[in-house]
């Protein structure tokens, strides 16, 4: 399938299919109880280290019989041969998103990349589309200079991970709403770009440090939010999803 034909089909979704419900928990009976109580509507879910650690590939299959697509965020970081085996792993499972990171570099990207191009079509009747962790939203200037220093900015690091990833065959990229108008000025609305670090307005930060609410980066120009604890602590799951959705239906 060719690039532009997958992003097309992933921005058709209608924007309850664009919020992904991050699944950070500690086992597959917390997974599918949260599942449980998120209904039916939210049927994009994420599968993130924590829980893979926990219920492998046997979780994915899972939520997606519970009618559950998955990204599935491993963000892997190695050498080219065992990113493109763990792409074409990920592919037979059917997922709908996988990540890896961009400073893996060129090579590695474009063994993954061409792992995917090919891979088996999941329920969506699309192949995985492989997605690239720019800056962890985690991160801030200080961290920086302290795991990589050097000239760069974060925005400037950010913009040269994402030209390097989209131009070695990346369908798309994971980075900040901070880092949304750099992306965007890079390379434009070409490539899909999957934002975490999403809070509603009055929600509490945690350890997120670039974050913006859920109008906020669907106007800059993110197409999916991923959204960890505003749902998954809410005391109604379904309907902090609803609204987090709503916001997106008015997109500018």
């Amino acid at each position: 399938m060719r690039r532009e034909d997958l992003l097309a089909a992933l921005r058709a979704l209608p924007a309850t299919d664009r919020v992904i419900t991050a699944l950070d928990v500690p086992s597959a009976e917390a997974a599918l109880a949260l599942t449980g109580r998120l209904g039916d509507r939210a049927r994009f879910v994420k599968v993130g280290l924590e829980l893979f650690s926990a219920g492998g590939p046997t979780v994915v299959q899972l939520l997606q019989g519970r009618g559950k697509r998955i990204f599935l965020d491993l963000k892997y970081a190695d050498i080219p041969n065992t990113v493109a085996g763990a792409a074409r792993v990920a592919a037979a499972l059917g997922v709908s998103l996988v990540t890896m990171h961009a400073s893996c570099g060129r090579a590695a990207i474009a063994a993954a990349a061409a792992a995917l191009a090919d891979a088996p079509e999941n329920e969506m009747r699309l192949r995985p589309a492989l997605l690239a962790v720019t800056v962890l939203t985690s991160l801030g200037p200080d961290d920086l200079a302290e795991t990589a220093p050097g000239p760069d900015t974060i925005p400037a690091r950010v913009s040269r991970l994402a030209r390097l990833a989209w131009t070695a065959g990346c369908d798309g990229l994971v980075c900040s709403p901070t880092d949304l108008p750099a992306v965007r000025a890079e390379l434009g609305g070409q490539p899909l770009v999957v934002t975490p670090g999403i809070r509603p307005p009055g929600a509490d930060q945690a350890d997120q440090k670039r974050i913006a609410t859920p109008r906020a980066a669907f106007a800059a120009g993110a197409d999916f939010l991923v959204v960890g604890r505003p749902i998954t602590g809410a005391e109604d799951p379904a309907g902090a999803h609803a609204a987090i959705a709503a916001e997106l239906e008015v997109r500018p």
